[in-house]
């Protein structure tokens, strides 16, 4: 535990003007930003007599180990950098709402000369109009279903669109009548983007004009007894007022709104959006966070707002946010917003009337997913901290293990050998700190030497950044030497507190070798096998046993399954690249655009390799230095045997008997698979 006064600035040091503040650790990793409207205050703050702060700000202050701060002009930008921090850093003592899952929102390619109407999830794309998000994708395709008979909007992947082009015949959906068939040239591009803006527009909330559009329509069919035209147009309208009912109206005057509320108690606090356009709710998500940090309602609305307008702008910033609270710094809060939206931004808490009743039941929303969130024992806060405990207590160890790293070994009948190495900080999976590795020392199936090069190659990178910094020789550890020249972390920089292989006495005694070797005596090591999910320690003859019902097992469980995921999603995706690789991958220097080129130009592998130096030169990119090493390169790789088609007795040309043969199975797996060592039977 750090004293404060040990790095607290000089008097006079702090500026007083706006700002945002870093804490560090000893490792030189930041735990908390903050912002300031005047530097000096707050931070003189920190550094009272610790029974004055709050828990979780004692924590904070006695875990860090330096504080730094940076000036700007206006309250606004520090509001904008603190986000950037927050996004960038990941510190563990700020307030991060943490999605449980990755909603799904309503997209059309604008960018696309065919614009496609389709679910998207994660990231917004430039050019991509969105509605949402929705909270299931199946509601998405329902509305799509209903809407296609009016707007028939290309649905269809890039792949499906060329190959129909190709052939010349459109997909089902086009002579269903649920697409207008571009592919085929039924109608314009200009036409087909008229439909996608008209199907956005729709979506957007402007729907009386079209119903209104579609009913003339219907009656001027109608009277000039067109009535098969009538009844069609009829039934476009009943879809659209069915897309229309999925929508409930909350309010008459076609507000565009989102309306935020929140649930807390002392450890934890739930947050609910409602997503209000054109007077509808048009979708609805919501975020849990651990209140690791002294904050009220203000600030966690505050937060809340960062979360969602981070990363938006235009339109995706609605006119009005309804709160339950208003920031401390309201001005400040609104201007930002307002610069996000290019607009006026109203930010206020609504006082009566339908908005305050919708509000209302929004709260009841975030009140329900707090309920049912405490439900879930891997995200509790009480729960984690009793698994570390547990386990601290089981093994001995002098303290939580706040870091915990867990190895896992991976091929395919030794093949593509793997290892992956995963990281949970306080209980929580961090997966910008997951590494992969490739075994290098030797070939074939040894899940023990394995195991072995590993975390000697880990562990010698922690020694040399551990080095370079100086903290071997007692020196001042500077910020620079610590990271990247992107400014990130090195990898490897931080040690774990314990060490989990996924095995039996064997893989353990095989990683305890390696840190002895190393001079490491201070990470704490130990293996959960599978067959009876018992815990090995090195040296030990008995294994561990936990209870069953225990939080510690419970967690070491999921360490030890997320391990296990990611080494096998590593050496499927290196088993795949293996079978796709060609000839033209060993040619030194020839990047993956220009053998695509080279494919491209002449159709296929074997023609390339008849081709002459010149006509290789042809190739847009290709020099002749570069032509003459392809040319090499494939007279000394000699041509695949000549496949046949045990069916037909045919002959198989070499480029199609390269293709799909030797593609691993859609799933990946194989029955012959072997990812561990832990799966394997113990003596």
């Amino acid at each position: 535990m750090a004293d404060p006064s040990s790095y607290r600035p000089k008097p006079g040091q702090i500026p007083d003007s706006p700002g945002v503040y870093r804490f560090r650790d000893e490792h030189r990793r930041v735990i908390y930003v903050g912002k300031a409207k005047s530097l000096r205050p707050r931070l003189s703050s920190y550094f009272q007599d610790l029974a004055n702060l709050h828990p979780r700000t004692r924590t904070m202050v006695t875990t860090a180990a330096s504080v730094e701060w940076t000036v700007v002009a206006t309250e606004v930008e520090a509001l904008q950098l603190e986000y950037s921090w927050i996004k960038e850093f990941d510190p563990r003592f700020n307030v991060k709402y943490r999605d449980d899952k990755s909603y799904p929102h309503l997209a059309v390619t604008m960018n696309e000369e065919f614009p496609r109407v389709q679910v998207m999830r994660g990231p917004k794309k430039k050019g991509v109009r969105y509605f949402g998000p929705y909270g299931h994708a199946w509601a998405i395709r329902e509305t799509v279903d209903l809407m296609l008979r009016v707007f028939p909007v290309r649905t269809c992947s890039a792949g499906v669109f060329k190959r129909s082009a190709q052939i010349g015949r459109p997909c089902l959906l086009g002579y269903i009548g649920k697409c207008a068939a571009p592919c085929v040239g039924r109608v314009t591009p200009e036409e087909h983007r008229e439909l996608a803006e008209d199907f956005c527009d729709f979506m957007a909330g402007r729907t009386g004009t079209y119903l209104k559009r579609i009913e003339q329509q219907m009656v001027i069919a109608a009277e000039d007894m067109e009535y098969e035209k009538a009844a069609r147009l009829r039934d476009d309208i009943g879809a659209l007022k069915r897309a229309l009912e999925k929508n409930a109206i909350v309010f008459n005057d076609a507000t565009d709104a989102d309306l935020i509320a929140l649930a807390e108690d002392e450890l934890e606090a739930a947050v609910q959006i409602f997503h209000v356009r054109g007077g509808r709710v048009r979708g609805q998500r919501g975020w849990v966070t651990d209140k690791v940090e002294n904050v009220d309602t203000a600030g966690l609305v505050e937060h809340a707002l960062q979360q969602l307008y981070g990363e938006e702008s235009g339109e995706a910033v609605p006119k009005e946010v309804l709160v339950p609270a208003l920031p401390d710094d309201t001005v400040a809060v609104n201007q930002w917003l307002t610069a996000k939206r290019g607009s006026n931004v109203s930010l206020r808490i609504p006082q009566r009337g339908d908005k305050k009743d919708l509000m209302a039941t929004v709260q009841r929303n975030a009140q329900q997913s707090l309920v049912l969130h405490k439900t879930k024992r891997a995200s509790d806060l009480t729960t984690r901290s009793r698994a570390l405990e547990e386990i601290a207590e089981a093994l001995g160890l002098d303290g939580a293990p706040l870091r915990i790293e867990c190895y896992d070994i991976s091929h395919l009948q030794g093949d593509d050998v793997v290892a992956s190495m995963v990281v949970f900080e306080d209980g929580l999976a961090r997966k910008s700190e997951y590494r992969r590795f490739e075994i290098k020392s030797f070939e074939g199936q040894d899940d023990v030497r394995s195991m072995h090069e590993v975390i000697t190659r880990r562990f010698k990178r922690y020694l040399s950044a551990k080095e370079k910094t100086g903290d071997l020789m007692g020196g001042e550890i500077s910020e620079e030497q610590l990271q990247d020249d992107d400014g990130r972390p090195k990898r490897f920089a931080y040690p774990p507190q314990l060490v989990v292989v996924d095995g039996g006495q064997p893989q353990v005694a095989a990683a305890q070798r390696a840190l002895d070797e190393l001079g490491i005596d201070d990470v704490a090591v130990c293996g959960l096998a599978k067959r009876l999910e018992e815990v090995w320690l090195p040296d030990e003859d008995d294994p561990v046993v936990l209870p069953r019902t225990s939080e510690g097992l419970y967690l070491l469980q999921r360490v030890r399954d997320e391990a296990h995921r990611f080494a096998i999603a590593y050496q499927r995706t290196k088993r795949a690249k293996r079978f796709r690789a060609g000839p033209l991958d060993d040619v030194p220097g020839l990047g993956e655009t220009r053998k695509q080129a080279l494919i491209k130009h002449f159709g296929s592998v074997k023609k390339l390799r008849s081709a002459t130096i010149d006509q290789i030169c042809e190739v847009p990119g290709v020099g002749r230095r570069t032509a003459e090493t392809v040319a090499a390169a494939l007279a000394a790789a000699a041509p695949a045997a000549p496949a046949v088609n045990t069916a037909t007795g045919e002959i198989i040309e070499e480029d199609e008997a390269a293709a799909p043969a030797a593609a691993p199975s859609p799933n990946g797996g194989s029955t012959h698979e072997q990812h561990t060592a832990a799966e394997q039977p113990r003596a």
